[in-house]
């Protein structure tokens, strides 16, 4: 049995860490999300894997190559316009024999679950799993181990706490139903709307699951995330670290990666290949991307630095929560952020970055400044 995994998206509400690469390429624990997926979808034994890419797509593919490193065979199908999960399932039609399963190429599941779904599980089957926040999700209506229907907008409080955990098994027969369901009102043809048409033709199974379950919709996601998969899969100190620097646990450092004298690194918080930390400095529940400089007394927490960002000496970003984040037009309050630096970036020495600030890709920011709110890619802020 092979799988078709989603990676076509772009994450357009994890700007600007999303402008430069698709959603499913962020780090979490040092790696991809979508190569914590491809690493779990090997473990449970299936034959192989098409990719469904699209934006950015060459970022997934020299990544993943052949599969050769994951020890499983990997080709990829394009969808050349985002046009709904439905859609992107349509394009693995002529690559796919017989029964298959279908995963999200950014939520990271078990590979117990792949296993089972895989195994002795009648198609058409998805997986559903409780979480603390159902409203965020498709709330499943069940009846037994029956899926009833999907509600994609449920009101809130939602009237369940079951969702769709976004992990299918289907037959051929589904290329069918998704063509004959109608696009939404985007003009999207959505799995969940495909699968809701054939509960309402017959039986489709709901496969209870109670293990990790990790979603990133959110910039803070991409935090709490990072945070469980260091948990979950421990962490490994590599580089040139300063004798005298302090490294807590849950604290993952790539190759190349140098930490100054008398730094602090605390616990949830990783280094991507390459980046520099100086002296005196304090990093507490971040991701720091890979060739990203952190000079001499610089204060982070609850943040994420893009590639190749420099944050100057002894600038603060006090970290979370914070009041209000606007993403994609919609208003956030009370959110865990502290802030988000874009690939490229620059601030100055003894800036303060107030929570919630989304700094823009190739920004600069001028010494002594203080920013909040969200600032636009390539904009240069002066002190006020």
């Amino acid at each position: 049995m092979k799988a078709a995994i989603l990676a076509a998206g772009e994450g357009r509400r994890l700007r600007p860490l999303t402008n430069r690469r698709p959603k499913p390429m962020l780090p979490v624990g040092n790696r991809p999300i979508l190569e914590h997926v491809v690493a779990a979808t090997a473990a449970a034994g299936l034959d192989g894997i098409v990719l469904v890419v699209g934006y950015e797509r060459d970022r997934i593919q020299t990544h993943f190559g052949d599969g050769d490193d994951w020890d499983i065979d990997i080709e990829y199908a394009v969808q050349k316009r985002q046009l709904g999960t439905g859609h992107a399932v349509q394009q693995v039609s002529d690559r796919i024999d017989g029964e298959f399963l279908v995963l999200n190429g950014d939520r990271i599941v078990n590979a117990d679950l792949i296993e089972r779904m895989a195994g002795d599980v009648a198609a058409p089957a998805v997986a559903v799993t409780r979480v603390d926040q159902p409203q965020r999700y498709g709330i499943v209506d069940t009846d037994g181990d029956r899926l009833r229907d999907i509600d994609e907008k449920p009101a809130e409080p939602a009237p369940s706490e079951v969702i769709n955990a976004g992990v299918y098994r289907f037959s051929q027969s589904v290329f069918e139903t998704i063509e004959r369901t109608d696009p939404d009102e985007s003009g999207e043809r959505t799995l969940p709307d495909a699968l809701a048409a054939m509960a309402a033709d017959g039986d489709v199974r709901a496969v209870r699951y109670r293990g990790t379950w990790l979603d990133v919709t959110q910039l803070w996601d991409l935090l709490a995330t990072n945070n469980d998969v260091l948990d979950r899969q421990g962490a490994t100190t590599r580089g040139d670290i300063a004798p005298s620097a302090a490294i807590a646990d849950r604290v993952d450092t790539a190759s190349g990666v140098a930490v100054g004298p008398n730094s602090t690194l605390k616990r949830g918080t990783t280094l991507g290949a390459n980046a520099t930390i100086g002296a005196n400095v304090v990093i507490s529940n971040a991701i720091v991307m890979a060739d990203a400089t952190i000079a001499d007394g610089a204060v982070i927490r609850d943040c994420i630095i893009g590639e190749n960002a420099t944050v100057g000496p002894n600038t603060t970003i006090t970290g979370g929560p914070a009041k209000q984040v606007v993403i994609d037009g919609e208003v956030h309050a009370e959110v865990p952020l502290g802030g988000v630096i874009g690939d490229n970036a620059t601030l100055g020495g003894n800036v303060s970055v107030l929570p919630g600030t989304v700094l823009g890709d190739g920004s600069t920011v001028a010494d002594n400044a203080t920013i909040s709110g969200t600032i636009e890619p390539d904009t240069e802020v002066r002190r006020g």
